[in-house]
């Protein structure tokens, strides 16, 4: 066994359970939350501009940008989930096959992304909501701008996002964060240069990310070329066949369809918000940000688990995934909680931070209070959905993922918009849709809990 595979026993297998859980989750925490502080730089440091359309237009560019998120983490989950499993498993070369196949896919696919966009920038942006006649033509070309230049940095976000999730298969969480943080912090130095010091409004804030996403991927690319990791993204190990595409889909493609149903509701919701005017667009697209304080922090825990849960899975440890479970979900309510009451009471400083206008403010604060609604249950939510995922369910898993932002969230909201035609009941149709969910997540968990664990010899 070598160093390294030894070092991921000890952490995955024989560390207390509480220890094993806070080395997991502390720094996949801490990159969620950089991940939340560096787009809410954005937002901020455009909000200093005074420029109302610009903020709109960060908004109304997130689903495009969270599209290829979920391509990130169609092979970062996916990946993470496979390898997790292999390596309890002992499978340590077809663990290095499925990080190369992770790797040299979702690049290509971020090549093709980047071209689409650079090509089609009009057709997108329309897809995404930004029409002259609903949010003004300033609005659409800021939009347009930050696009083609965000395009650039997509290959690079797709591997970032990929990788950041798989070190932590390999019990590299704290090298994963590094990564995180480093184009993270880098995009909140580069923001406040960009955009205001140099001017370039919102073309800044997309060069800002974009150097961010280059080095946040550079550094991953150091640690598998330097020597340092049990797996590898060498083209020799790569790898479809052998189980090795079909088990990373089979989790990856429900997680990414989660993010790309949240994406296409962000564009729906936006759609339907811009019939209120831009400043309600506005003021939503700063509430889900005031929002994702909780959600960010909470998705940490869940994703930090993944790994442990994953592996012990492999190994067959009935008993230590059982109390892994147990553990990380006393303390995703706890943190529920507390976090609910911060961004329920924060709620008017938070938003009065990005939005000038009284108008886009007075709904910023109103959104960001009903999202909150139901901040006390998605720490369970997110625990359920790693923990499903890190079993290789993947019937469990698609079901939950089609079913928050898809099946449940998308008829919700045009229900609500249909039956009571007011910006504040579409923001409702979340915390509604959420409750729902959760009930479901903790279902599907007891019949994968049940059915999988028999499959894998116990």
């Amino acid at each position: 066994m070598s160093k390294n595979s030894e070092k991921t026993v000890e952490i995955f297998e024989n560390a207390p359970i509480q220890k094993a859980v806070f080395v997991n989750i502390i720094p996949s925490v801490i990159s969620m939350l950089m991940v939340l502080v560096y787009n809410l730089a954005d937002t901020f440091f455009i909000g200093q501009t005074n420029n109302d359309a610009m903020v709109a237009a960060v908004s109304l560019a997130t689903p495009a940008f969270l599209f290829f998120m979920a391509v990130g983490m169609l092979f970062g989950i996916g990946g993470t989930s496979l390898i997790s499993r292999l390596l309890g498993q002992g499978r340590e070369k077809d663990a290095k096959y499925t990080c190369s196949f992770c790797f040299w896919t979702g690049a290509v696919i971020g090549v093709i992304g980047m071209l689409i966009i650079l090509f089609a920038v009009g057709p997108v942006s329309v897809m995404i909501g930004a029409r002259p006649e609903k949010v003004g033509a300033e609005t659409v070309g800021y939009v347009k701008e930050y696009l083609r230049i965000v395009a650039i940095g997509v290959p690079f976000l797709i591997v970032s996002n990929s990788f950041s999730n798989i070190l932590r298969a390999e019990g590299k969480a704290n090298k994963a964060m590094m990564g995180m943080i480093l184009g993270n912090v880098a995009n909140i130095i580069l923001d406040p240069i960009m955009i205001l010091g140099f001017g370039w409004n919102v073309a800044g804030a997309a060069v800002a990310t974009v150097i961010g996403n280059i080095l946040s991927a550079l550094f991953y690319l150091w640690h598998y070329l330097s020597g340092k990791s049990m797996l590898s993204i060498n083209p020799q190990y790569y790898r479809i066949r052998g189980g090795i595409a079909k088990g990373v889909m089979a989790i990856g493609i429900p997680a990414s369809l989660n993010s790309i149903l949240m994406s296409t509701s962000n564009v729906i919701i936006n759609n339907l918000m811009s019939g209120y005017g831009k400043l309600a667009v506005a003021g939503l697209g700063v509430a889900m940000k005031v929002n994702m304080v909780a959600v960010m922090l909470l998705i940490g825990v869940g994703t930090g688990i993944q790994p442990l849960l994953g592996y012990n899975f492999g190994a067959g440890n009935k008993k230590r995934f059982f109390g892994v479970l147990r553990f990380s979900l006393i303390l995703a309510v706890s943190l529920s909680v507390v976090m609910t009451v911060i961004c329920y009471a924060g709620a008017g400083p938070m938003v009065n931070a990005f939005l000038t206008d009284e108008e886009a403010f007075g709904y910023g604060m109103q959104f960001a209070r009903m999202f909150i609604l139901s901040g006390p249950v998605l720490g369970v939510l997110f625990v359920m959905i790693n923990a499903i995922q890190s079993m290789g369910a993947a019937v469990p898993s698609l079901i939950l993922s089609i079913s928050r932002q898809g099946l449940l969230f998308i008829p919700v909201l045009f229900l609500f918009h249909q039956l009571f035609h007011t910006a504040q009941t579409l923001v409702l149709a979340q915390p509604v849709t959420d409750y729902f969910a959760v009930a479901l997540s903790i279902l599907l968990m007891v019949v994968s809990y049940r059915k999988y664990f028999a499959q894998n010899g116990e």
